[in-house]
């Protein structure tokens, strides 16, 4: 991509994606937004309408995120996705749902799944990136993000876990 140029992304059949004046990709249909951050990544938001409308993340921690998984997934080669929010009952099902959501590229991703309100935090791993980030790994990253989840720092056991993670996958072959 040339420097300056803003990225289009394919349209959905029946779907009609807007480039708003920031140069922000926009769906009006379904609430969902993406950027091309520098690197090159995309940062991607979908709006979910709760009944609790407190902006559970700062801008400066979403920062912080967003930096992490730039960082884990350059290094890595594998995307590396964040998901906070209830699972509920069957939480190893539905972080697995999400994880199948990322399409052609759940392959190679790892999916870190955590609902603080139930306690819970699922890793899930795609058929080639399993091969990197083992069961093994998996509990040493949840084990660093628990460690700091006890101490009421969401964001920083995100992080944490992201780049034990990273560790564990190794740099990108």
């Amino acid at each position: 991509m040339a420097p300056g140029e803003v990225a289009r992304p394919q349209a959905r059949p029946g779907e009609t994606p807007m480039i708003n004046e920031t140069g922000l990709i926009e769906d009006p249909v379904y609430g969902h937004a993406r950027v091309p951050t520098a690197s090159g990544r995309i940062s991607e938001a979908t709006e979910i309408l709760a009944d609790d409308q407190r902006v559970p993340f700062s801008s400066s921690q979403l920062s912080r995120i967003d930096e992490a998984l730039t960082r884990t997934s350059a290094e890595t080669g594998l995307l590396f996705s964040v998901w906070v929010g209830e699972l509920g009952p069957r939480s190893r099902e539905r972080a697995e749902e999400l994880h199948a959501a990322l399409g052609e590229q759940a392959d190679e991703a790892v999916l870190i799944a955590v609902s603080p309100g139930e306690r819970v935090v699922e890793v899930v791993t795609g058929e080639e990136s399993v091969r990197r980030v083992d069961d093994r790994g998996a509990k040493l990253g949840v084990m660093a993000m628990v460690s700091s989840f006890t101490e009421s720092d969401l964001v920083g056991g995100i992080v944490e876990g992201l780049r034990v993670l990273g560790d564990h996958a190794g740099s990108k072959h």
